[in-house]
């Protein structure tokens, strides 16, 4: 890869240095008046033309190779006109003005060149500063993410070392034992749990695009959770669309999915209500999954899709944003709406897709 962007930038180098040459050619030879005079004649305005027309190959060179590419320009330019100044015997020629051109030439170089070298200095430090603030951020990410799960790996371990210590222990009755065997094959899970998230979040897996029909994911979706919308007392109200097609990654949408009517979930008070929409204006899908929770408060829904952000007092922070992260992937937008005591809502807007069926 690096080879091609070197080889490819040689190339533009060496097409911009023919098409530089080939400038400076054509606007020396209207200089002579080889070009334009054998169809006009000689006219003193005419000549005041063609000398100002060897600017215009000082001012490419500059903007393509900088001070250098242009001083070189007018170098070159100085150096073909001198025979039509000094040997040509030309009745027209006014030295002294030709001098003053060469002069204005190399003015013109100086000018634009060094301008146009200090925005290149200027772009180059912005996006050395620019570098510099995304490792920073990377590097502050890779923290938080070392700090996370140090804090969520500690405390199961943490159980799985005092259950483990009365199970091997000669004081715990059976059914004790029992108990705590089943504490260590959950914290086990845990851990197991949080650290697939924090891979998926580190290291997200390719996407299989396929064309699906975004009602059946749903249903399915609402279909898993429906016993533990029933366990929380909750009423859920659905409208979903049929025959809304999109370009996706079906088990991830589905991830989305689960995500989000989780959140409402564990938002909701028993005998609250959830409600998810699916709908389509033919040109876009828009999803939304909305609960009557607590809701969230301003500074947090503005940084609720942060990573290792969170309200809860269990969790890595890490499922809204993995949930944004596909759903950025699929080209699409997820946005909140939130009110302290009043609920939240989601909602998702990806391309529809109207390929054949």
């Amino acid at each position: 890869m690096p080879n091609s962007l070197f080889e490819k930038s040689q190339t533009d180098r060496w097409w911009k240095t023919v098409t530089l040459a080939l400038t400076v050619a054509l606007t020396v030879a209207i200089h002579y008046g080889w070009i334009i005079e054998p169809l006009f004649g000689h006219s003193n305005w005419g000549h005041a033309i063609h000398s100002r027309l060897c600017y215009i190959p000082i001012v490419v060179a500059a903007a393509w190779f900088g001070l250098r590419g242009a001083l070189l320009a007018a170098l070159a330019i100085s150096v073909l006109v001198q025979p039509y100044i000094f040997l040509l015997n030309n009745p027209h020629v006014d030295v002294s003005s030709e001098l003053v051109e060469i002069i204005f030439y190399f003015a013109l170089a100086l000018l634009t060149g060094a301008l146009i070298d200090r925005e290149s200095r200027i772009r180059r430090r912005q996006e050395e500063t620019q570098l510099q603030l995304e490792r920073s951020h990377k590097l502050s990410i890779i923290g938080q993410m070392a700090a996370g799960v140090a804090h969520e790996i500690k405390n199961p371990l943490a159980s799985i070392k005092g259950a483990v210590e009365i199970v091997a222990g000669e004081s715990a009755t059976a059914e004790e034992k029992q108990e705590f065997r089943g504490i260590i094959n959950k914290e086990i899970k845990r851990i197991d749990s949080t650290v697939k998230e924090f891979l998926e979040f580190a290291r997200p897996r390719e996407m299989a695009l396929h064309r699906i029909n975004l009602g059946d994911t749903v249903r399915t979706s609402l279909k898993q959770l429906q016993g533990q919308i029933n366990q929380g007392g909750l009423e859920l109200q659905a409208e979903i669309a049929d025959d809304i097609y999109v370009l996706a990654d079906a088990e991830q949408i589905h991830q989305v999915l689960l995500n989000l009517i989780l959140n409402a979930i564990e938002a909701s008070q028993p005998g609250g209500r959830i409600e998810v929409t699916l709908s389509t204006d033919h040109a876009e899908v828009q999803l939304a999954v909305r609960d009557y929770g607590g809701g969230i408060s301003g500074s947090d829904n503005e940084r609720i899709f942060e990573p290792f952000y969170t309200t809860k007092t269990k969790g890595t922070g890490l499922g809204l944003a993995i949930t944004k992260s596909i759903i950025d992937r699929h080209r699409g937008r997820i946005e909140v709406e939130s009110r302290l005591n009043e609920g939240t809502a989601f909602h998702i807007t990806l391309p529809i897709d109207r390929g054949s069926r």
